[in-house]
């Protein structure tokens, strides 16, 4: 024989329901927080990391400014050691400013030191 049901019971239809739809609401509401906590940190890293490449950016403009006035420096050099060991007086250095060469080199370590 099958055991006597409760009379105090809600039918099984509604109460069911009930409970599936506050379930559903509750992961449903869940999965929205979820979601925006997901949008947030992924747009909070894409900021992160234009802020990364801006800086990388200009601190490659200071290097690349330095590798070329070391380059000409090194040329300056090279010339200069050349005339000096061959004894002549060349034309070349009469008008160079090796003042003003050397504070280039100067004002590119400043501003790589600014970067930092």
């Amino acid at each position: 024989m099958p055991p006597a049901k409760s009379a105090r019971r809600a039918p099984r239809g509604v109460s069911d329901a009930d409970d599936e739809s506050e379930d559903y609401r509750r992961k449903r509401d869940r999965n929205n927080e979820a979601v925006k906590k997901s949008r947030h940190k992924s747009k909070q890293k894409t900021q992160e990391t234009f802020t990364r490449v801006n800086k990388l950016k200009a601190e490659n403009q200071v290097l690349e400014e330095k590798v070329s006035t070391l380059t000409r420096e090194l040329q300056f050099l090279k010339e200069l050691f050349l005339a000096h060991a061959s004894n002549k007086q060349s034309s070349k250095f009469e008008n160079v400013d090796l003042e003003k060469l050397l504070q280039d080199v100067d004002n590119i370590e400043k501003k790589e030191e600014d970067s930092k």
